[in-house]
């Protein structure tokens, strides 16, 4: 299988890099792109998020660089890759990895919300690949520590959040520095008017290839809509969070987020945020957290919808439906990745009927509506898999959330996952392998897809003794 990249021109060394990897065949968007991209041409490239369009840009970027053997210099990097987020800034650099060792090139990453000494330093070594968030590279440009006169491949990732957080006139800038002779290349999952305009002013004749389109609903990915009371609704969360498996539930304020991943902790729930008021480490230790397993909750605000790259996602919750529908497709995009299946649940109070149905309508998803309480079937049908509450204080100490009450409300968090025991099932829990983990010594766990779990001792939230999550919900009713 690895020879279908070797076919589409990717050097030899950089297919075993892949392979090691687990990467052996092209997604669509790698295969149609990658023939012209390792060419030269400029590229303009459509799909999904999660379709594989890092590896569809880093694998031409670095190959081409080999090919032109120029060498790097003091704040002048070769090649520029734009990113809207700093979690995907620092993802791409960990796709680049293992195809620059092979190359023998360097990079370096640069965003805001942290020191710039060390960025600085770094450009200063020399660089052949910078990975950049618009505004500190504009920073560091104004300073006089990054010269963009050498560049020789550019690539704008998700060019169509650029234009939604409002990036697109630092963009034009940080283009305009860059020569006109340069490969650029361009992905994104909409083509909007202030995308267009990118694509006119600074890719020469590119060629246009879309795969996977991001307004086409994914064919694994189920659409689900419970209609829930005010006073229910985080008892139903709570249950879909302490199935096992990865899950991210959104929120559309900050505020919303914190709070409800406070309020999952002291339910005995692993669970971190991931929003604009956290620092830069502790965005990073939460997202660490999650990337690890030792925490499978995230909590975040519509800036992981972009940002967020793990292909182990298994449900997706809107427990906030978001503004518009470009952002629910985003949010639900990160399940049902690399070709995985993946649900995705949104929660309706009666307020946000009309809301909602206008929302779906938009996005073209046609979902199944069901009235839902705490203990109720469609919970477990959801999230299989016996559900797990901790003792608070283990769960706070899983998700590190004793480091973070101290941290200062600047910017992002970190992630995490969830390493719990097991409890009493919600429901009908199902058999099997899947989204099921064995709690390890250390705290943290080992997971695969959805479906029952070893279980050690079975704890409550709050207490040593079992509960399962029908006592848990009749408890909490109590309150």
């Amino acid at each position: 299988m690895s020879s279908d990249f070797a076919r589409l021109g990717v050097p030899t060394s950089f297919v075993a890099a892949l392979s090691e990897r687990g990467i052996t065949s092209p997604t669509p968007i790698q295969a149609a792109t990658l023939p012209d991209s390792l060419s030269g041409r400029d590229v303009l490239g459509r799909g999904r998020t999660g379709s594989g369009k890092t590896f569809a840009f880093l694998l031409p970027l670095v190959a081409r660089l080999v090919e032109s053997n120029t060498r790097k210099h003091a704040k002048r990097p070769r090649s520029l890759v734009l990113a809207p987020t700093r979690e995907l800034a620092t993802q791409i650099a960990a796709s680049l990895a293992p195809l620059e060792k092979v190359a023998g090139l360097t990079s370096t990453v640069v965003f805001g919300g942290v020191g710039q000494n060390p960025q600085v330093k770094a450009l200063q070594r020399g660089v052949d690949v910078l990975i950049a968030c618009p505004g500190r590279l504009l920073d560091l440009m104004g300073q006089g520590f990054a010269d963009l006169s050498a560049i020789e491949i550019t690539v704008i990732d998700e060019a169509d959040h650029m234009a939604d957080m409002g990036f697109l006139p630092g963009v034009r800038k940080i283009m305009q520095a860059t020569p006109a002779k340069g490969q650029r290349m361009l992905f994104s999952a909409t083509l909007d008017a202030g995308v267009s305009t990118l694509v006119k002013q600074f890719l020469h004749d590119p060629v246009t290839h879309e795969a996977d389109s991001e307004h086409s609903p994914v064919g694994t990915m189920e659409h689900h809509v419970l209609r829930v009371s005010n006073e229910h609704r985080t008892q139903v969360l709570a249950d879909l969070a302490a199935a096992p498996g990865n899950t991210i539930i959104f929120t559309r304020t900050k505020h919303g987020a914190k709070k409800l991943a406070k309020q999952l902790l002291g339910m005995g729930i692993p669970a971190v945020d991931l929003h604009g008021n956290l620092s830069q480490n502790a965005r990073t230790r939460n997202m660490d957290a999650f990337h690890s397993g030792r925490v499978t909750t995230l909590v975040a605000t519509d800036i992981a919808a972009r940002g967020i790259h793990v292909d182990d996602v298994s449900l997706v919750v809107h427990a906030d439906p978001p503004a518009e529908h470009k952002a629910y497709l985003h949010r639900s995009g990160r399940t049902a990745r690399a070709g995985a299946s993946g649900t995705v649940v949104t929660l309706e109070l009666p307020a946000q009927r009309n809301e909602v149905r206008t929302l779906l309508r938009q996005a073209k998803i046609s979902p199944k509506f069901t009235d839902a309480a705490p203990g109720h079937g469609i919970l477990s049908d959801l999230a299989p898999g016996e559900r797990t509450f901790l003792p608070a204080e283990k769960a706070a100490e899983l998700a590190g959330a004793n480091r973070q009450s101290d941290q200062p409300q600047t910017r992002h968090g970190g992630g995490g996952g969830r390493g719990r025991s097991t409890g009493g099932g919600a429901g009908r829990a199902r058999q099997g392998g899947g989204r099921g983990q064995q709690p390890q010594a250390n705290g943290g766990s080992r997971r695969g897809g959805r479906g029952s779990r070893g279980s050690s001792s079975p704890v409550a939230a709050g207490s040593g003794s079992s509960r399962s999550a029908a006592d848990f919900s009749r408890g909490f009713r109590s309150r």
